[in-house]
């Protein structure tokens, strides 16, 4: 075993506990039965209807920023960007970092024309992407100190509030239809304090209370870094359990609980520095610790570095995120996983190639810089459409019925009886009693 690989120890004196579990998990939370009746336009039963049953979707949300779509510095780039999303991914997390979509105020960047700015394409050319390719947009994010505006730097906390409720306004009246999940706060116990605003104790909660009031229909998340979701003590008075729970007491309507999980560490300090991180039981006990709100779990931001082009350090990105999403996907109250970024050698808003971001940024992505695919894409397109894939071929009953147990996603069902056939759509939801007609 390399020095390296070791990375992995805990996975390895934990594979009994954690593989016995994400199995029973998956088994249990991510699939359903689904009951089949072939009729006739008068409803009678058909029997020995022969059915063929295929996954296309999960109803689960796979995901990564989609922060390069149209940036990359070749056009070849940027097709073979937008096949890698849409063949692999159901979910974008697109960018409304406040400085960058409105640079200048009163001038925001919402139209798919709007002037460019680097790994911030706009919003409504991000839509038309997901809606021509299946994939659900995510909102990131309404409030984060990180990207305040210059513009509004100075301001009091009254200009500041009254800016951010125009904002807020905009974005639901341009995208509330659009966009179901809204990330209302980011990373603010990183606040740097470029504004006093992030200093009122009452901030949270009027952020989330300002966001139910331009989006009671949409889902509202929060968000928070790994050294809060992951690294804290597991306990109910961890900082981030603390501040979701005050919010939530003073009414704040947090609908969502965001955990971010990077592996940020240089490659010297990687074995220590994630020791918690890569612990099956402390991944679980941290899911389950914030399962008690009741609300779901979303994997927000996940980066997980190669630190170089070597095989054997590939190899081993693949093996760990193949363990982290297995574990992630298993949870019943997660409902997200999305990576971050997609493409090696474009994070943290370097020059295409360069390296000075670091080795654990430059090869965090799941493609190479020249944009063929790293063992850990190819891993997770396993996973999706083979390993937590369903086909099935069925025949009905004296009754007309046929049963199946998948995963839940959308489907096509292929039906041939008596020199008829039919092709439709179907699907298995975990909200629903799965009962699908079908008139043949």
């Amino acid at each position: 075993m390399s020095d390296r690989r070791k990375v992995l120890d805990l996975f390895d004196e934990q594979e009994a506990f954690w593989k016995q579990r994400a199995a029973d998990g998956i088994e249990r939370y991510r699939k359903g039965d689904g009951k089949i009746r072939v009729v006739d336009k008068n409803g009678k039963p058909i029997s020995h209807a022969k059915i063929k049953v295929k996954q296309k979707t999960h109803e689960f949300r796979f995901g990564a920023n989609i922060f390069m779509l149209g940036e990359l510095e070749t056009e070849e780039k940027n097709k073979q960007y937008k096949k890698y999303f849409a063949e692999t991914f159901n979910m974008a997390t697109l960018p409304f970092y406040w400085r960058d979509l409105e640079p200048e105020k009163g001038k925001p960047r919402y139209d798919k024309d709007s002037v460019k700015v680097y790994r911030r394409p706009a919003p409504d050319l991000c839509i038309e992407f997901c809606e021509q390719n299946g994939i659900e947009p995510r909102e990131h994010a309404l409030a984060y100190d990180h990207w305040f505006p210059y513009w509004l730097k100075d301001s009091s906390v009254d200009e500041v509030k009254k800016e951010l409720e125009r904002r807020y306004a905009e974005i639901s009246e341009r995208y509330a239809d659009k966009i179901h999940t809204i990330e209302v706060t980011n990373e603010m116990e990183w606040a740097s304090g470029i504004t006093s605003f992030y200093d009122e104790p009452d901030f949270v909660e009027w952020c989330f209370k300002m966001a139910e009031k331009y989006f009671p229909n949409n889902q509202l998340g929060i968000n928070e870094h790994q050294g809060l979701t992951w690294k804290d003590k597991c306990r109910f008075t961890d900082k981030y359990y603390a501040y979701i729970e005050a919010n939530m007491l003073k009414g704040a309507r947090i609908d969502a609980i965001g955990m971010q999980f990077h592996l940020f560490n240089k490659r010297e300090q990687e074995y220590e520095k994630t020791r918690q991180m890569l612990d099956p039981k402390n991944l679980y006990k941290h899911m389950d610790l914030y399962s008690n709100f009741g609300k779901p779990l979303q994997i927000t931001e996940i980066t997980v570095p190669a630190y170089s082009a070597d095989a054997e350090d590939e190899a081993i990105q693949a093996e760990i995120l193949e363990k982290l999403y297995s574990i992630w996907f298993s949870h019943p109250n997660v409902e997200q996983i999305i990576y971050w970024n997609l493409v090696d050698g474009y994070a943290n808003g370097a020059k295409p190639g360069d390296m000075t971001v670091g080795e654990n940024y430059y090869y965090g992505g799941l493609i190479r810089f020249d944009m063929t695919p790293k063992p850990a894409f190819l891993k997770l397109k396993e996973l999706l459409e083979e390993r937590w894939h369903t086909e099935a071929e069925l025949v009905t009953d004296e009754n007309g019925n046929a049963e199946f147990r998948g995963f839940y996603g959308d489907y096509t069902a292929d039906v041939a009886v008596n020199g008829k056939e039919l092709a439709t759509k179907i699907s298995l939801s975990k909200a629903s009693e799965n009962i699908i007609d079908i008139v043949l």
